[in-house]
């Protein structure tokens, strides 16, 4: 039976807003489909939606996660002194990090190529369940199986998000926990720096490994 193992290295955010929506970022410089990102957000009845770059990234994302919508829309990130500018079709979103805290500064000491194994995915999972709905490794469809590791970790502290040109109101908790695969973001509103790993069994027209 086929198989891929594919890569993705960059960073996620996470943000609440004061509609109930909430917005999830992925911001991937080192990817098997080049650089790009996408934006996955939920709606506060539960509607859950793709916006990715090409036609291509959406159909892989959207085999591996879970939407209600799913949107090929051009999707750009600009980052300047801490300020993140992203615009994905109907959503506008800028937002700025903070310092980061004692957990962010531990998480960098890690080294890249312990952070990559399952071996560590399983251990961080265990104290990372402490915070609702966190995992950093699990399965959202069958024959799929993904971990995470992350290298950094700093708060978001402002936010400002508009989707079609409607205001979503205030920073606010990523709560209740997405909808989106096995697990969430963390409540708090965060940018970390991540690798994220998916490995897929059955599978034709696999797409080369990096990293």
């Amino acid at each position: 039976m086929d198989s891929e193992r594919l890569t993705f290295d960059g960073w996620i955010a996470a943000v609440g807003t004061g509609s109930g929506t909430r917005v999830v970022v992925g911001h991937w410089p080192r990817s098997p489909f080049g650089s790009f990102s996408d934006v996955m957000l939920e709606r506060a009845d539960g509607w859950r939606m793709l916006l990715a770059p090409t036609a291509e990234t959406a159909e892989y994302v959207s085999s591996v996660y879970h939407f209600d919508e799913v949107r090929s829309v051009a999707v750009r990130v600009g980052v300047r002194d801490g300020v993140w500018d992203v615009a994905a079709g109907p959503l506008d979103l800028r937002f700025t990090v903070g310092r980061r805290s004692a957990l962010g500064l531990a998480l960098r000491v890690v080294p890249r190529s312990l952070a990559r194994r399952p071996l560590w995915a399983a251990v961080s999972d265990v104290p990372s369940r402490l915070m609702a709905g966190v995992r950093t490794r699990g399965s959202s469809r069958p024959g799929c199986r993904q971990w995470y590791a992350a290298g950094d970790l700093l708060p978001i502290v402002t936010a400002r998000a508009r989707f079609d040109g409607n205001d979503l109101g205030p920073l606010a908790p990523v709560s209740p926990p997405v909808r989106f695969g096995f697990g969430s973001a963390p409540s708090a509103p965060a940018l970390v720096r991540v690798v994220s790993t998916v490995e897929r069994t059955g599978v034709r027209g696999i797409v080369g490994e990096t990293g």
